[in-house]
């Protein structure tokens, strides 16, 4: 398979266009984005660092290659493309956390006795499972806007800082929004934003560890596609998903 000459184009020149691998890239970043809620959201894991343990939640392991996923929608087909693919996982959080009510709620069978690890692991408490959806969606939201919109500031050059620079924003959106709305008035507000802090940080690290995988992925995809996307003249209202 050959490469495609990439051309400059705005993103709406591109409307109704279809695109060779961005179903692939959407059902990515939807899957990163179940699996890092499911399997990661529920246990909390530890570091050692000068002998002391660093108590962290596993999911932060995976749940920021979305964000990489997001940029890397963003930079390759556009802000309109990258919405879509947001509402998607926004959906698919939404149907997530109603099934696993539903089973979790339904009487176990006689003689099963897994109902209550059942429950200690999809038995998400209500209002954790409302602050993750709500600051998911705002915080990618910020994301994709800061990303297209310095992709034009910066014409396209220095994608580490549009990689980088939508992350400190959107996971910062992301994390201001979520500590305070699931664990107010359960932790002790010191703790609160000391955890919030550091879990923006180790995000926006990870991010930065990322850069060159998404200089790869852009570039691989961008050849492949054969056009170049500025975000120049699009409508960039979060409420539609018309690409």
């Amino acid at each position: 398979m050959t490469d495609n000459p990439i051309v400059r184009t705005s993103a709406s020149s591109q409307t109704g266009h279809r695109f060779r691998y961005y179903d692939f890239v959407m059902a990515a970043f939807v899957t990163v984005l179940l699996l890092s809620n499911v399997i990661g959201a529920a246990k909390p894991t530890f570091i050692m660092i000068s002998g002391e343990q660093w108590i962290y939640g596993a999911g932060i392991l995976f749940f920021p290659l979305g964000y990489v996923i997001g940029d890397v929608l963003t930079e390759v087909y556009g802000y309109a493309r990258a919405r879509r693919v947001i509402w998607a996982g926004f959906a698919a959080l939404l149907f997530m956390a109603f099934m696993s009510w539903v089973v979790v709620s339904l009487p176990p069978a006689e003689g099963w006795e897994g109902q209550a690890a059942y429950e200690s692991v999809f038995g998400q408490v209500p209002r954790i499972v409302a602050a993750s959806i709500v600051a998911f969606w705002a915080g990618e939201f910020v994301n994709s806007y800061v990303m297209a919109r310095m992709k034009v500031w910066t014409q396209g050059k220095a994608l580490w800082s549009r990689t980088i620079g939508s992350t400190v924003v959107g996971q910062g959106v992301d994390s201001l929004i979520f500590y305070p709305l699931a664990f107010w008035g359960l932790w002790e507000a010191s703790v609160v934003f000391t955890v919030m802090v550091t879990n923006w940080g180790l995000k926006v690290l990870w991010e930065a560890v990322l850069t060159p995988v998404t200089y790869l992925v852009v570039g691989w995809l961008k050849r492949r596609e054969g056009v170049d996307i500025y975000d120049e003249d699009t409508d960039f209202t979060p409420f539609s998903t018309s690409a």
